[in-house]
């Protein structure tokens, strides 16, 4: 039988406020390797013994008080761990890690930043940040398609890209996540670096797909105004591997839990 590496992402928003949670998503669907973001964890302080009882004798992170962090917990050994800065700052939004299964597999685990209310580089200097980060990010994107190194870009990507990962498209098109430049600049990014949408490789528009729901929603579940802001993509030797991909709607109905679901690809390795 061929082994199956399940590989899940999710914006935690604070791992020590809901590392119960990923405990509890842990024993439910049992990732191989789980990335997280928005740990808003320093890193002396993060809660590896749960990290442990989970069963995940591999891990690394990056955090910062309050703001942003990275992780990636692993059953598999990790190696080359990697952190780096985007858009001309130090924030910790970026983890990389190989996951030692077989040949391998490159883990990029990213926490773009939201960018604000208005969609105004000019006036906004948050959205101004989003766009320069995607810009890094996309100069990145193509020198590592150069490398033909198997490998899975996960994360908050902060941007619902396509007419489908929306409630409304028309709605939408003015806020931030759903902008025509937003959306064209991550579309260029993705196809620099050669990457796979694996979602909408499994899951074709038109077919709804949303990852997140606002906390500002009395009912969320039954408003399902949702968007598709976390992503799993992949490099183009693994597309015949994927298998399947799962969003975990379920968990954003726990009690206290993040805006986000998680989102699973099981890939055959």
């Amino acid at each position: 039988m061929t082994p199956q590496l399940r590989l899940t992402t999710w914006n935690i928003n604070s791992v020590r406020l809901r590392i119960g949670l990923v405990g509890r998503y842990v024993a439910e669907h049992a990732p191989d390797v789980l990335c997280l973001q928005e740990t808003k964890c320093p890193d002396d302080q993060f809660p590896l013994s749960h990290v442990r009882d989970m069963g995940y004798a591999h891990w690394a992170f990056a955090g910062e008080k309050g703001y942003n962090g990275v992780s990636i917990f692993s059953r598999y050994p990790l190696s080359d761990v990697e952190t780096r800065g985007f858009g001309g700052k130090a924030d910790q939004r970026y983890i990389g890690a190989t996951v030692g299964m077989g040949a391998g597999l490159r883990v990029h685990n990213f926490y773009v930043p939201a960018g604000g209310d208005e969609p105004d580089a000019l006036t906004n200097p948050r959205f101004a940040h989003k766009l320069a980060f995607l810009a890094d990010m996309e100069r990145w994107s193509t020198e590592a398609a150069a490398l033909r190194v198997s490998s899975a870009l996960v994360g908050d990507l902060n941007i619902a890209p396509y007419v489908s990962d929306v409630w409304s498209h028309k709605a939408l098109l003015k806020v931030v996540s759903h902008t025509p430049i937003e959306t064209a600049t991550l579309e260029a990014m993705r196809v620099a670096g050669r990457w796979t949408d694996a979602m909408r490789h499994l899951k074709p528009e038109p077919e709804p797909v949303y990852t997140w729901w606002s906390y500002r929603s009395a009912d969320w579940e039954a408003a399902n105004k949702g968007r598709r802001l976390d992503h799993i993509w992949t490099t183009p030797d693994l597309n015949a591997r994927l298998i399947r991909v799962e969003v975990a709607k379920h968990v954003r109905g726990w009690d206290q839990p993040s805006d986000h679901a998680p989102v699973t690809v099981t890939i055959a390795m």
